[in-house]
């Protein structure tokens, strides 16, 4: 298992906005362009469809569960044989942390370790401070 976690100073709803709706995701992500059948405007539990590579490569996903409460937001998602959990946790003070965790089998989750894995973190971090400039302007 593989786990990125950034805190940020954003409202748990500013960062739970660009982290579960499609068409927001190259705000924080910019090489994916949104979703097709994934909701609207926030991703659905069970949805299938695909997510969108640059705009051009579709990757089919399957949104496997979508979940709110007060100690967590997430909602995971499948592509092929890659399970990925992208969460909001409220923290004291109005301040949050966003995280992503990602499992595949062994030899792939090793391999996505080296190849992809520092991209994941740096968009974390990257998500985590476009909620907060977001939060900024709002105010």
């Amino acid at each position: 298992m593989l786990r990125h976690e950034a805190m940020s100073s954003a409202d748990p709803e500013v960062a739970w906005a660009l982290l579960s709706e499609p068409a927001r995701w190259r705000e924080w992500a910019p090489h994916l362009r949104g979703a097709s059948g994934l909701g609207s405007p926030a991703v659905e539990g069970s949805a299938l469809g695909v997510a969108w590579l640059a705009g051009l490569v579709p990757v089919p996903v399957r949104v496997e569960l979508v979940e709110r409460s007060a100690e967590r937001s997430h909602w995971e998602w499948k592509a092929g044989v890659v399970h990925f959990d992208h969460a909001v946790r409220p923290l004291p003070g109005g301040r949050c942390s966003v995280s992503i965790t990602l499992r595949a089998p062994w030899p792939l989750e090793r391999a996505l370790a080296v190849s992809y894995w520092l991209l994941v973190r740096v968009l974390v971090d990257r998500l985590a401070r476009v909620a907060e400039r977001e939060a900024l302007v709002a105010a």
